[in-house]
């Protein structure tokens, strides 16, 4: 009974100083004798909160970059593919712009030469049976091509047609060594026949059928042209001469061009439907740039 008497008296002395202290504080205000009381506390109190702050905060900010994480990875996936996407809408721009400029490039060649031609394109570089160097193109019956139908591009003769389908065909190209095409040198009459020589389409052999006519680099040669147009029509450059062999006591002379078609890089061609009227001989061949002032060189046409 002493004890609980003792402790109710000892719990309104405490009450009674709280009380005090409170008063004396508020009435004080600033200059309190407790503010240094109070600023140690405050102090306490304040370093735990920064403690806990500086612990929590970047808890909080893994944990919202991990809620996150599904969504931003979501946005990278999404700018990749759009990225994507540009990219291959520029290539095809770049494209149809280079179709465009070759398909401009062959309808001008045939517009020199006076022939009638259906605009195509290689899908496909294939070997055919009894050719290695051949080519598939877009067009078929159904556009007017036939068998034994020239093709050329706006730089020179690629080849013929050898079989055709309802949509496509295939071309034998003339770096092929198992084609042969009649080819007129530039400026006379000389003529002979082209065939493939094997280097992937990079020289062209030509073989002058007399021996005795001049034939020196720079010689450029047309296709002289089959009966009808059937199969080459003529008049199409086919090539520069690069190198002649030496050739004593043959009656032919051999020698090496350079095709004027690209043949390993095709892309858009024209299969002649109809031949010129009359024979454009070197109207179609590229103009030659004009020779420097002072400068000095073989007649291509005739000797040295």
């Amino acid at each position: 009974m002493k004890d609980t008497r003792r402790a109710r008296a000892i719990l309104g002395l405490l009450l009674a100083t709280a009380l005090v202290i409170m008063t004396v504080d508020h009435r004080t205000g600033d200059g309190s004798p407790l503010a240094p009381v109070k600023g140690a506390g405050t102090s306490v109190l304040g370093g735990v909160e920064q403690v806990g702050s500086g612990i929590v905060q970047p808890v909080g900010r893994f944990l919202q970059a991990l809620l996150e994480a599904p969504g931003a990875q979501r946005q990278i996936e999404q700018l990749r593919r759009e990225n994507d996407r540009l990219k291959q809408e520029l290539a095809a721009q770049a494209l149809d712009r280079r179709r465009s400029q070759e398909l401009q490039h062959m309808l001008g060649a045939a517009g020199a030469g006076g022939y009638k031609v259906v605009p195509a394109q290689v899908i496909a570089r294939r070997g055919a049976p009894g050719f290695e160097e051949a080519v598939e193109l877009d067009v078929g019956e159904a556009d007017g091509v036939r068998p034994e139908m020239t093709v050329l591009n706006g730089d020179g003769l690629v080849g013929r047609v050898i079989r055709v389908g309802p949509s496509t065909s295939t071309v034998v190209l003339i770096s092929d060594p198992a084609s042969a095409v009649g080819g007129r040198l530039e400026g006379g009459d000389e003529i002979g026949v082209v065939n493939g020589a094997g280097e992937y389409g990079r020289l062209l052999r030509f073989r002058l059928l007399d021996s005795t006519a001049p034939l020196t680099p720079g010689h450029r040669i047309v296709s002289f042209g089959s009966q009808r147009g059937v199969p080459y029509v003529a008049g199409v450059p086919i090539g520069v001469i690069e190198k002649v062999e030496a050739t004593p006591g043959e009656l032919t002379r051999i020698a090496y061009a350079r095709p004027f078609a690209d043949l390993t890089a095709l892309g858009v061609v024209g299969v002649v439907v109809e031949p010129p009227r009359r024979d454009p001989r070197d109207g179609v061949l590229p103009v030659l740039p004009e020779p420097a002032a002072g400068a000095t060189g073989g007649d291509p046409n005739g000797g040295t």
